[in-house]
């Protein structure tokens, strides 16, 4: 059955944070920026805007969310990974829209839509970039490399060949050392946005408890969706009045990196409980939900696990009918 339409009282997007740097010592260039175009003297010497994110708000007519939703995507990937799925359902960011959720997805520093920045001389190291074999294991995705083309047994990602591609093309280049850059910008899109909920899978599990920790009159709530790391354990004090979800799907008992993953998030969890914080850690698989790799909500099931998240929220008292619509900036 089609789904109704999504009616919106407001959407938009802007771009926050960043940092002025100056370069100074570049050979200055001469250069054809167009083909068979009239070369252009280009000096790269001055003042760069480096740093600043992208973010894209949509705010429901029938808004019943207390707090907007925040979107925060892991390593190598953008927003788009909250859109849709690689099989073409509907993503996350509808799910929580049709529930009446105002969400902002974004796009973090040097990804998608907020830009890059010179590099060594601003951004230090350089890109790195994935094959398609790569995330096939380490997402567990698969039962051995990807040449071989077997989803471990029960796997819910979408695995055939143009699903899998068009994953991939969702896949970009991402640095190891501009984390300092990202959590500046996610900082940033809270002082702008005021207090949210903030929904993180992967690498921004380590920026949405730092950010946490920087500003915790302004995060009401943090759902961790199999969070690559966590935050500062010297400031898990911060983090004990935000109520906090941490999911882990399935198959990482088989994996070589995620146990110790997963052990890493369990202790800070329970640094927070032990200065008297609430965290609610759940592995899918003791609720009935099965056969989920590390992009859950791309899964096939990707929404019987976003309505959890959604009654974990509700049963919080974050969802109910509307009284008011959070303004747009």
């Amino acid at each position: 059955m089609t789904a109704p339409p999504i009616a919106l009282a407001r959407w938009g997007s802007f771009h926050v944070g960043g940092r002025l740097v100056s370069l100074s010592g570049k050979p200055v260039r001469e250069l054809t920026l167009n083909p068979g175009g009239v070369p252009a003297r280009i000096d790269f010497n001055g003042t760069y805007l480096a740093g600043a994110m992208y973010a894209q708000f949509m705010i429901p007519a029938d808004c019943r969310g207390r707090f907007p939703l925040l979107l925060w995507h892991g390593g190598g990937m953008t927003g788009a990974c909250w859109e849709t799925t690689p099989d073409g359902r509907e993503g996350w960011q509808h799910f929580f829209l049709r529930h009446g959720w105002a969400t902002y997805v974004s796009d973090a520093v040097e990804r998608g839509r907020s830009g890059f920045a010179p590099f060594p001389d601003i951004f230090p190291g350089e890109p790195l970039f994935f094959t398609i074999e790569n995330p096939w294991e380490r997402f567990r995705i698969g039962d051995g490399p990807y040449a071989r083309q077997t989803p471990l047994p029960g796997n819910q990602f979408p695995t055939d060949r143009e699903s899998w591609l068009s994953f991939m093309r969702e896949v970009v280049p991402r640095f190891t050392s501009t984390d300092d850059w990202i959590l500046d910008a996610y900082l940033a899109l809270l002082d702008r946005i005021g207090p949210a909920i903030v929904l993180a899978h992967s690498q921004a599990g380590f920026f949405a408890c730092r950010a946490a920790q920087e500003r915790p009159n302004l995060v009401k709530a943090l759902i961790l969706v199999e969070p690559a790391a966590t935050g500062d354990p010297g400031k898990a004090a911060a983090l004990v009045q935000i109520p906090t979800l941490v999911l882990y799907g399935d198959f990482i008992e088989v994996d070589a990196r995620w146990p110790t993953i997963r052990a890493r998030g369990i202790a800070f969890a329970e640094k927070i409980r032990a200065g008297g914080g609430t965290v609610e850690v759940i592995d899918l698989p003791e609720r009935g939900i099965t056969g989920n790799s590390h992009m859950i909500m791309m899964d096939r099931n990707s929404d019987e696990v976003a309505l959890l998240i959604q009654s974990w929220l509700a049963a919080r008292g974050f969802w109910s009918e509307p009284t008011s619509r959070p303004s747009a900036p």
